[in-house]
């Protein structure tokens, strides 16, 4: 029982998202990625949805590596605080950016929430980690 109270703690003080300048939603779905700006333009409270498929290794150029590359680039501005909702529409994904320290599950009917602060460029990385419920 003192555990799971732990647990909670952690969860809410982890989940804080203070005042960033852009919040990004990624969905896991089974082989791809749903990408959701949220508030890009506040006037008429909008978002911009896209997907992201994984490359087909028959179809990769010359220099590109095999499932690290994908159709549909995420793009956010450089020296940002952002803001990153992840959650999944079906099984246990794992969302994460090796070069910046972050990873964070997906699961389905949850939230995770956390924070980074952009860089120039970074390469973000679907974890390999994909179980069925």
């Amino acid at each position: 029982m003192h555990a799971q109270v732990m647990k909670m703690k952690c969860n809410v003080f982890y989940g804080i998202i203070k005042n960033p300048a852009i919040t990004i939603k990624a969905i896991g779905h089974q082989w791809y990625w749903t990408y959701e700006y949220s508030y890009y333009d506040n006037s008429d409270e909008q978002s911009l949805t896209f997907d992201r498929y994984i490359i087909p290794e028959d179809d990769l150029e010359l220099g590109q590596l095999r499932l690290l590359e994908v159709d549909n680039q995420v793009v956010v501005p450089a020296k940002t605080h952002l803001g990153m909702i992840i959650t999944s529409a079906d099984v246990l994904h794992s969302w994460a950016v090796p070069s910046l320290g972050v990873k964070c599950d997906a699961v389905l009917v949850r939230l995770n929430q956390t924070t980074i602060v952009s860089v120039v460029n970074f390469v973000e990385l679907i974890m390999p980690l994909c179980l069925l419920l």
